[in-house]
């Protein structure tokens, strides 16, 4: 859709997250906010009083008023029923995570976009993370271990999921970004508190790098009965390590290069034998600080999406990926609840 027009924009689910949606279209010089699907009454409202639009009784009623993109915000076990009416009339979709509750789901609805031909992103917004896109411009980053940690309080929002599906959905996509491919291995364990749904849960996964003899090995841990917010990141590969903080949105990064000649001078005086016990490592060590630019991720993957729609090329995070996330996030769960590991199977 090459278009210099505004496009008509719509929000399906006006909750926590679709709110936010609605005040990015409205606010896009782009793009007209026509409204909202939601069948609460109270959060349409709110949304309309303060964005204009009115609210559709039902997806069918919106697609008769006619609609170009429309950002699904449902509960994901939702996401499907909203999405295929609209994917079927080529309307874009941007798919608030994880894009379905389970592989088979996902690949349907992927399935439907590829049929009609219509743009289908899946919002999957840490990639726009400013603290990401600093990660991301490092160059020269060959990652060999990755660890991640996602925790936070109990918000009793996505309870319709267990808490891989609901938050470290985040972190598998962006390992299978930096990566660029799924993993072979996955073990995993888990601990249910509230419902039948996983509450916390520690994953290992081993990604066969390029070169087969190389692995990357990442340990995830999510939980949503943690006693504060933690998002972090560190990566080790051999010419760098990053640590980084997306609450605090900072980060350090420490690179080979920069410490060749001090790492030169310590392998020597450890192969004479000198004592360094008194050394305080950290003196030795060149530190940089990441470079961290203040940006709205939300913002920024809606100007994606609305760009990806009118150049009609491939969207960021499309459906491949949105399906990739929900099938390795279903081994886990699987591996989890079996005591053991899944293989990836082709």
């Amino acid at each position: 859709m090459m278009t210099d027009r505004k496009l008509r924009c719509a929000v399906v689910g006006v909750g926590r997250m679709g709110r936010h949606h609605a005040r990015l279209y409205a606010q896009e010089p782009g793009a007209e906010f026509v409204g909202v699907v939601d069948s609460n009454a109270d959060n349409a409202r709110k949304v309309l009083e303060e964005w204009g639009g009115r609210q559709f009784g039902s997806v069918d009623e919106l697609l008769r008023s006619g609609v170009d993109a429309v950002t699904i915000a449902t509960p994901t076990s939702h996401h499907r029923a909203a999405a295929e009416p609209l994917l079927a009339a080529k309307v874009a979709c941007l798919i608030e995570k994880p894009l379905a509750p389970d592989a088979d789901s996902a690949r349907a609805i992927a399935q439907a976009a590829e049929k009609s031909g219509a743009v289908l992103q899946v919002g999957h917004v840490v990639r726009y993370d400013p603290v990401m896109r600093a990660i991301r411009a490092i160059e020269g980053l060959h990652p060999r271990f990755i660890e991640m940690i996602r925790i936070s309080p109990m918000t009793f929002r996505s309870v319709d999921v267990g808490v891989v599906l609901d938050m470290m959905i985040h972190d598998l996509d962006l390992l299978m970004m930096l990566l660029n491919r799924e993993p072979v291995e996955v073990h995993a364990s888990a601990v249910s508190v509230l419902g039948e749904a996983e509450d916390v849960c520690n994953a290992r996964l081993v990604f066969e790098l390029d070169n087969n003899d190389e692995t990357c090995v990442a340990n995830v841990t999510a939980s949503r009965l943690a006693l504060k917010t933690e998002r972090k990141i560190r990566i080790i590969s051999e010419s760098a390590y990053v640590s980084a903080d997306f609450v605090a949105r900072s980060g350090t990064v420490v690179r080979r290069s920069a410490n060749d000649a001090q790492l030169a001078d310590l392998r020597a005086r450890l192969k004479a034998g000198e004592d360094l016990s008194s050394t305080n490592y950290l003196e030795l060590v060149r530190v940089e600080a990441l470079q961290v630019s203040p940006a709205e991720p939300l913002k920024l993957q809606m100007e994606d999406f609305l760009g990806a729609i009118r150049s009609g090329r491939r969207p960021t995070v499309d459906a491949q990926a949105g399906f990739a996330a929900v099938r390795t996030a279903e081994r886990i769960v699987e591996s989890a609840k079996r005591g053991g590991r899944t293989q990836l199977k082709s």
